[in-house]
């Protein structure tokens, strides 16, 4: 099916482009990234790739400086082997949330990191679940924007969620997400409002929408430290909510994540594997884990075949 295509996976996450070559039934590139023994990363691509179509996966997460590095040096040395087209999937986009000054004197890194990429060879963009759609501006080049969406209501959410769920959005920027949804689920719709007082913490205040005696899904795109999720988490509860669980495409789990998430009142957590989950993580026994390798692997497929990519978008 496939003539002159070649998928590699950094160090990241290869169990993920392991499954994303299987469902497309195409063995994985020969490749090997290792690092000196002062730090320095080195990349060695181990077969021949002069006018080959390359696809190199690698989701930019902890740590995150490394899997940066990782993707610019591999995708540096198919450009110098003469590949014909690069193409970087990236399930996880690091640096997202720096998409803008937030204070005189600060960097705008997302922006940095598109330049770095575009500097290195890459020829398209294939991202999940962006932090901010309006990162793919920051590109001069073909970018897909996919969404984990599809993986999640057909493997999980829609028959665990489909009757008498509430969507939360936990803030108010994620409102158009939740209300997705929310009408592809059947279900209704709140919002939580929040303070936040500091970086990386937050206070909830109050509940917009239904909840009392009610099944709540609390839906966001990443989870970082887990304290607006654990703080919604308790307010639903207290406001009468039946149950409370989560749903994210990105699980970053920094911090304390893992130990808030175990300690509290969430009957499960619903993430991807665009990031790979930590033993920690597992052991709570709170995560259900969905994969999005079918979904990259289609957005492959297609992009490879120049079919349209657009009906996978939602």
């Amino acid at each position: 099916m496939f003539k002159r295509v070649s998928i590699f996976s950094g160090n990241a996450n290869p169990a993920l482009t392991t499954e994303i070559c299987q469902a497309l039934e195409f063995p994985l590139g020969k490749s090997k990234v290792s690092r000196f023994s002062d730090g320095e990363t080195f990349c060695v691509i181990q077969e021949n790739v002069r006018g080959v179509d390359t696809y190199v996966v690698q989701p930019t997460c902890s740590p995150v400086n490394d899997s940066v590095m990782e993707l610019l040096i591999m995708v540096d040395a198919l450009r110098r082997a003469s590949a014909g087209s690069i193409t970087a999937v990236i399930p996880y986009y690091g640096y997202a949330r720096q998409d803008r000054k937030v204070a005189p004197r600060t960097p705008i890194t997302s922006k940095l990191v598109a330049d770095l990429i575009v500097a290195a060879g890459v020829n398209r963009i294939v991202a999940l679940d962006l932090h901010a759609s309006q990162i793919q501006g920051f590109f001069n080049i073909p970018f897909d924007h996919l969404f984990a969406m599809p993986a999640l209501l057909d493997q999980h959410l829609r028959e665990n969620y489909s009757r008498d769920v509430v969507i939360v959005s936990p803030d108010a920027g994620g409102v158009e997400r939740a209300r997705a949804y929310s009408k592809r689920l059947g279900g209704t719709l709140a919002i939580i409002d929040k303070r936040r007082e500091r970086a990386n913490e937050s206070e909830v205040m109050h509940i917009i929408g239904e909840v009392e005696g009610r099944r709540c899904l609390i839906l966001d795109d990443m989870i970082d430290t887990a304290g607006t999720l654990v703080n919604a988490s308790n307010a639903l509860m207290k406001a009468g909510a039946k149950s409370v669980a989560a749903c994210a495409t990105h699980a970053v789990l920094s911090g304390p994540a893992v130990q808030r998430i175990k300690e509290s009142s969430l009957a499960e957590v619903i993430i991807t594997n665009s990031i790979p989950l930590s033993e920690e993580a597992k052991a709570t026994g709170k995560f259900k884990v969905v994969s999005v390798a079918r979904l990259l692997a289609e957005a492959i497929r297609r992009i490879h075949h120049s079919d349209s990519v657009s009906s996978l978008f939602v």
